[in-house]
């Protein structure tokens, strides 16, 4: 007759929970997870919004001279899909914007917005040299 054992692992803690090795840095608090930093996406689609309804245009007409699909439109407005910057560029040019001017607007709201989300994050911290827009796809 064989004694089974209980398959079971054993955890040994390397050291007592919540010690701090020396020398480590103090832990952050942790983000508040009320505060979310905006999106990308959610910035060009409230600026895509704003401008159309500023023009009294609708999703459809819109839609139809940028030559992408009005629920497809509709969907990039309320930032739940990441346009290409083709479709973008459509979109932006349909309103009589570039996509410089889209970006730039988005960009805008960003550097706005991005004040009240990383204002713990950013005491003494110094301005950005930079004043250009770096994106990546």
């Amino acid at each position: 007759m064989s004694n089974h054992l209980p398959k079971e692992a054993r955890v040994i803690p390397l050291r007592p929970h919540g010690a701090r090795p020396p020398g480590a840095p103090p832990r952050q608090a942790p983000p508040d997870p009320a505060v979310k930093e905006p999106l990308w996406r959610d910035l060009v689609g409230d600026v895509l919004r704003r401008e159309r309804l500023a023009q009294e245009r609708t999703l459809k007409d819109v839609a139809d001279e940028a030559r992408i699909s009005m629920p497809y439109l509709s969907e990039v407005e309320r930032g739940r899909k990441e346009a290409s910057s083709e479709v973008l560029a459509a979109a932006a040019h349909a309103l009589g914007l570039s996509l410089g001017d889209l970006l730039a607007r988005a960009r805008g709201e960003l550097i706005r917005l991005s004040s009240h989300y990383a204002g713990s994050d950013r005491r003494g911290a110094s301005p950005s040299s930079h004043d250009g827009m770096c994106l990546a796809a």
